[in-house]
């Protein structure tokens, strides 16, 4: 078993400041025991808009918030999972990357996200390039196996069972949920829906208001809700069994019994379909 943390806040412009933030709250987690603990997506830097901004913040994976997250993950002997602005050498636009480092300070595991924010009136895809679709790279603490996806993926449960299918038995889900109409009902309603359809963990951090719509939570395979911060700044931590999920994938084989399998799609297709 893995007690996992849930981290949550509003990043700002200060990228020295939300590091010491996930440092902070990090801490407060890997003081009550987690092992594993998640920040927010755009946890690096997070502008009032998704505008040019997120590209001049954007750093490498060897730059210097990665690097302090590294610091962390080896201080408090955790994986730590936060969402960066990443660099893409010759190109105007970024890519919404989450990183996964090890208690060894190691880079774990990386995350780019797929399906951008074109949607309830912000445009995304104007200064971010959607991740290549490749095999979900996943880390292990014991023997559970964790997976990452970021905010506005959760509404395309397919990337979610890409995930469960490379063996996670986690779904570690930074995001910035943009409050607005119905969008807190929607976010609690997906989440439980990857955990039950999938039969997963799934721990989702969200940022705090202004910026995200806060409730961050932790769900068990059967779409129970374990920990929740509701608008708090702040952690939550609950514990992830390996039995508890061999019971509910027994009880309830719905892996084993699809029919189906996951194909990738031309994005041209889709993209004017907002």
């Amino acid at each position: 078993m893995v007690d996992v943390a849930v981290c949550q806040f509003a990043p700002g412009t200060d990228k020295r400041e939300n590091l010491r933030t996930v440092r902070a709250l990090a801490a407060e987690a890997a003081g009550r025991g987690a092992r594993v603990v998640i920040a927010p997506e755009y946890a690096m830097f997070t502008a009032p808009r998704t505008d040019e901004r997120l590209v001049a913040s954007a750093e490498s994976l060897d730059g210097e918030f990665v690097s302090g997250l590294a610091d962390v993950a080896a201080e408090l002997r955790i994986h730590l999972v936060a969402g960066i602005n990443e660099e893409i050498p010759g190109e105007d636009r970024i890519s919404n990357t989450l990183v996964a480092l090890g208690p060894e300070g190691e880079l774990a595991a990386t995350y780019r996200k797929l399906h951008l924010y074109d949607a309830f009136g912000v445009a995304e895809s104007d200064v971010i390039r959607a991740g290549t679709i490749e095999s979900p790279q996943t880390f292990a603490v014991d023997d559970l196996v964790f997976g990452m996806q970021t905010c506005y993926d959760l509404r395309f449960p397919e990337v979610t069972r890409r995930i469960v299918d490379a063996g996670a038995h986690v779904l570690c889900l930074p995001a910035q949920w943009v409050p607005g109409p119905l969008k807190e009902d929607h976010w609690a309603t997906l989440i439980r829906a990857r955990a039950i359809e999938n039969t997963v963990y799934v721990a989702a951090a969200d940022q705090s208001a202004r910026t995200g719509a806060g409730g961050s939570m932790i769900v068990d395979p059967m779409g129970v809700v374990l920990a929740a911060l509701g608008e708090r700044v702040g952690t939550a931590s609950a514990r992830v069994e390996p039995d508890r999920l061999a019971q509910v994938r027994e009880r309830n084989p719905a892996l084993a019994l699809r029919r189906f399998t996951v194909t990738e799609r031309d994005p041209i297709a889709t993209r004017d379909v907002r």
